[in-house]
């Protein structure tokens, strides 16, 4: 038994280095690729960096990753086959996200068409989601058309959803290791061990990279890799559900909320608050309110480019919590779909009661950082 945890330890560091040694060979090659995987239109609505950036950082998530489950494969025969179905089935979202960092010319419909073809490939190979937990939807989803077309919305919305959080230095890829590390502790529970090793795998790459990337954005995770990590957490969440009836559907749900509530909010602010188009990009994003009004106000008033490089990561942790607040009762009562309801519904409310907050400039006091915690407490209490 020692031996086995052992060798499973030097499996998590192993996964670790390779997605670390391919980000560092991404940093140190910059200026040769620079010029086309840079991030350097510093003026759109939702930047928050002020040097360009190389955006290819999902090709360490995707290397590590691999690499590591080319290890762990050959000890267990479902992973064997599980993995590379996975893997072959995220390949056309994760490749329109790749074209994007490296040509900016991939429109979000464009990619989220490829999010819904690597679900339904997924769905074709695999099998989709087949209940909720509610006898006359699960009745609708024993037909297999209608279970394709709900799977390829569920997986590709999920899919599409965690690129919208990733704004600030280890925002996405943290969120996406609290996501992958919830999943792969409910797979322990009900012994589902090929999920459980996949969900670990992407934990372990995803730290590998954020060390470029947290604190100081020396390389961003970019579509491809925001897409790459959303469908794989999207399909291992309807997979657990699927191979395991004791996990309850909404769990499913609870584990990827905060991206999706994110989106779903993002929509109906712009298409019934602002009157805009929905797929227009703007700085309303709860991330980037928490930025300019929690943490870049300690540091300036008035330039964005005077805000010292750690500001933009010191936003990260606030989100870090408040996925949190969904993602522990979710992971503890996986199998109630009451709690897991009751989980949704917190959150959600915590969500909007901040957002209100920040966006009517009425911050709670207790959330500014220090320097001005007393300063503002009676003018924002």
């Amino acid at each position: 038994m020692a031996s086995h945890q052992t060798w499973d330890t030097v499996s998590w560091l192993y996964i670790c280095i390779v997605a670390f040694t391919i980000g560092g060979l991404i940093v140190a090659s910059e200026r040769w690729h620079g010029a086309y995987t840079g991030d350097s239109d510093l003026h759109k609505p939702q930047a928050s960096h002020a040097r360009s950036t190389p955006r290819v950082g999902g090709l360490a998530v995707l290397a590590g990753s691999l690499a590591g489950l080319l290890v762990l494969g050959p000890k267990n025969m479902t992973l064997t086959w599980l993995w590379p179905v996975l893997f072959v089935a995220a390949l056309p979202v994760f490749v329109a996200g790749l074209l994007e960092d490296i040509t900016k010319d991939i429109g979000s419909g464009k990619r989220l068409l490829a999010a819904f073809i690597s679900a339904a490939i997924a769905w074709w190979l695999l099998g989709g989601v087949s209940r909720v937990g509610l006898w006359p939807i699960d009745w609708i989803l024993g037909f297999w058309p209608i279970s394709l077309v709900f799977t390829m919305v569920a997986v590709g919305g999920c899919t599409h959803a965690l690129n919208i959080v990733d704004g600030m230095n280890g925002l996405a890829g943290m969120v996406a290791t609290l996501m992958a590390l919830s999943l792969g502790l409910v797979a322990l529970q009900v012994q589902d061990i090929p999920i459980f090793l996949i969900a670990a795998a992407l934990a372990s790459a995803t730290l590998g990279f954020l060390v470029w990337n947290f604190p100081f954005g020396r390389v961003f995770l970019g579509d491809g890799g925001a897409y790459f990590l959303g469908f794989m957490l999207a399909e291992l969440a309807v997979q657990l559900v699927v191979r395991n009836p004791s996990v309850s559907p909404f769990y499913a749900l609870a584990v990827l909320f905060y991206p999706v509530f994110e989106t779903l909010f993002s929509i109906w602010r712009r298409r019934f608050k602002r009157g805009t188009p929905v797929d227009q990009p703007d700085a309303l994003h709860l991330h980037q309110l928490v930025f300019r009004r929690l943490v870049r106000v300690t540091f300036s008033r008035d330039s964005r480019h005077a805000v010292p490089a750690l500001c933009n990561a010191m936003t990260s942790p606030y989100l870090w919590v408040l996925t949190l607040i969904g993602l522990v009762p979710a992971t503890i009562w996986w199998d109630n779909a009451w709690a897991l309801c009751a989980s949704l519904l917190v959150f959600s409310l915590v969500y909007i009661w901040l957002y209100s907050r920040l966006v009517s400039w009425r911050r709670p006091a207790w959330l500014l950082l220090p320097s001005l915690g007393r300063e503002h407490h009676k003018r924002d209490k």
